[in-house]
Order: C-alpha cells, then structure tokens, then sequence
C-alpha cells in the first residue's frame, strides 16, 4: 500500500502537473466519462418495494451477490463488508417519511447497493482514478490501484461502499476462483455484476429474486421493462436532490 508521504507526492503531482482546466473539469465531473456512444446501454435497476417486502426475511438476493463476489462475512458491524444489504424505509428514505405513513411502510425493508450515479461524487474525489464509471454508467472499482484513502467513502452520500480493515479472504466461507478476493486497504461495492452482464447474463441479485422484486435493465432502450415500469409506476430515488442522478429507482 503507498504510504503517507507517497500519497501527498501524487496528490500534489496531480494538482501541479495538471492544467488548471483539466483541474476544474474533474473535480466538477465533467471528464467523468465521454459522450454516450450510438446504442451504447445505460444500465438501471429498479426495486419494486411491495413485492421486496412480500417475503418476510428474506435474503436470496444479499447472499447470491455476496456469494459470487467472495464478499467476506467478518460478523461485525466494525469490519463489516456489504455490497447489497437492507435497512428501513424510514431511514434510507428519511425526506419521504412523516408521522402520517403507515408503521407497515415505515419498517418496510428497503434493499440497498450502488446507485450508480450518472454524476459520482466517489469519482470525482478519487486521487489514483480507482474508482471510474464506464460509458454504460456502471460506475467500477480497480483494487490494484486503490490506496485505501477512503476518500470515495466520505463523498458517496449513499453509504454503499465498504472497507476492508483486515485480510478478507480468511472469512470467506467458499472462494469462488472467476472473481477477485480483494486484499487489507482497499474499498469494495457492487458493480451491478458487469463481468455477468458481459456474458449476456442478468446481476445475479436479479436472477435469484423470488418475489420478482428486482428489475435490470436498459435505460436506453424505450421498450425496456424498465423503462416501462418507470413510466407506469410512481417511483422514487435516493437523495435524488443532490443531483447525483441515481440508476436505482424504487417503486412504492
């Protein structure tokens, strides 16, 4: 891992050696990723939170994308390593809740992961360019390049990425030898299962949704199912006032 003082020299390479413009479009985002090319997919997931909800307890989803992408399972909140998770309506969707919404909708599960935003914060104040986003808006992580900074983790407003604060592969019950273990110090999220997607597959939280809660699809394309359910359900996103442009919407 670069030290200290390593850190600050690329730090201050990147301010002195870049030009100011280059400066000024990164940290606004606006060399973020180019134009979108012609038929090129823009990817988005939609959660029907009714039909999430159906199913009292249930985990196929977490533990399907855990499973495939050697996620460790430290068993405590200090160390904890997530990439797609749960929590309460009341708290990940605080603007919308009031003491006029129901106790069932309030304490409704909400599943939550990268919102792989069309402006990333998390990009933007990355030094080594580890974190990116790609032309099809997934927005990725290279762990080779990851200095452990933590910066991206401060910025993203959505709490979905994790640490690893020790070794994980020792806590994972069975490696799974097509995906990379990561290693101590580096950050890890969901990547929308973009190595899947490249062999015409669905994420495999999608495809291991029993309740057919989870929705995947192309933004771009107008007779996407995503595309039709936004357009015929009322639906919501995450701190959708920080013009972060989330691509996960949630259907009440």
């Amino acid at each position: 891992m670069m030290n200290r003082r390593d850190f600050l020299k690329l730090a201050c390479f990147s301010v002195v050696g870049t030009p100011a413009r280059s400066v000024f479009d990164r940290l606004t985002g606006k060399d973020i990723a180019g134009p979108t090319k012609e038929g090129q997919p823009k990817w988005a997931m939609v959660v029907d939170l009714k039909m999430c909800a159906s199913k009292p307890g249930c985990r196929d989803c977490v533990d399907a994308c855990h499973s495939i992408h050697n996620v460790p399972a430290f068993n405590n909140p200090k160390d904890e390593v997530k990439w797609v998770w749960t929590d309460s309506y009341k708290n990940i969707f605080p603007e919308q809740s009031h003491r006029f919404v129901s106790v069932e909708v309030q304490t409704r599960p909400v599943l939550i992961l990268c919102n792989h935003c069309e402006n990333p914060p998390c990009v933007k104040v990355c030094p080594t360019r580890a974190t990116f986003r790609r032309e099809d808006g997934i927005v990725m992580m290279d762990y080779h390049r990851c200095i452990g900074c933590r910066y991206c983790m401060a910025a993203c407003p959505y709490g979905a990425r994790s640490f690893n604060w020790k070794d994980p592969r020792p806590f994972i019950k069975k490696i799974k030898e097509d995906f990379p273990t990561r290693t101590k110090g580096v950050v890890e999220k969901c990547s929308f299962c973009e190595e899947r997607l490249a062999k015409g597959l669905k994420p495999a939280c999608v495809e291991a949704c029993t309740t057919k809660a989870l929705t995947f699809g192309d933004l771009n394309e107008p007779n996407s199912q995503v595309r039709n359910l936004l357009a015929s359900k009322p639906n919501i996103r995450r701190k959708a006032y920080l013009g972060t442009e989330p691509k996960v919407f949630y259907l009440e």
